[in-house]
């Protein structure tokens, strides 16, 4: 919900506020691509090793970290010192996010039924943001007449990234309370006895070739 409504709003700024073109405006958020592209196959690695909790406990308090700091967004624009910060500060986040949650998610149904698994997991998202974009505006008071009119709305802004970057730090504290890592199974002594990766009858025992 709060990355849905946060990143509605995050390209009008640019726009309406700082004036960028809207060429500029999606490519200044390239960056978070990037990250996602060069760090998630390694983030889902390591979840796997250590269990999901850390990463889903740290991930949404970084794009919260992000998103606040998407709050100094002003009129001048810079992308150096007021959007690339919280744009690096929020893929960092996603990416220690998303590959763990995406697993948790699959892992915590049976296999036979990890489409319905994934269904939910993206139809919970998607649903998620949608209602972000109807309220997360209100609650912030931007109206009608704040898109047409630039300082009241870098003020509704800034309120509603705050209230974005709040919601997802909360995630984050909801994570390291309630997700457990799974239990690691002690290691096997003696000769390995290889079974199939799926549910279903095992592979035949290597032992006594």
């Amino acid at each position: 919900m709060a990355l849905g409504g946060a990143l509605f709003l995050l390209p009008i700024q640019l726009q309406q506020v700082s004036g960028y073109t809207p060429l500029q405006a999606g490519v200044a958020l390239l960056p978070v691509t990037v990250i996602m592209l060069a760090l998630s196959a390694g983030s889902g690695a390591l979840a796997a090793r250590i269990g999901p909790r850390l990463q889903m406990s740290i991930g949404p308090v970084l794009i919260g970290a992000g998103l606040a700091l998407a709050a100094r967004i002003g009129p001048t624009g810079s992308y150096l010192t007021e959007v690339l910060p919280g744009v690096l500060v929020f893929g960092l986040g996603l990416a220690a996010t998303v590959a763990p949650l995406t697993s948790t998610a699959l892992a915590a149904a049976p296999n036979r039924r990890a489409g319905i698994a994934s269904a939910i997991n993206n139809d919970v998202a998607r649903a998620a943001g949608l209602i972000a974009v109807a309220v997360l505006p209100a609650a912030a008071g931007i109206t009608g007449y704040a898109y047409q009119h630039p300082g009241a709305f870098d003020h509704g802004f800034t309120t509603a990234v705050l209230l974005a970057a709040a919601i997802c730090a909360l995630g984050g504290c909801l994570a390291a309370i309630t997700i457990r890592n799974p239990a690691r199974k002690p290691a096997r002594l003696g000769r390995p006895c290889f079974n199939c990766a799926v549910d279903g009858s095992p592979l035949i025992s290597t032992e006594g070739r």
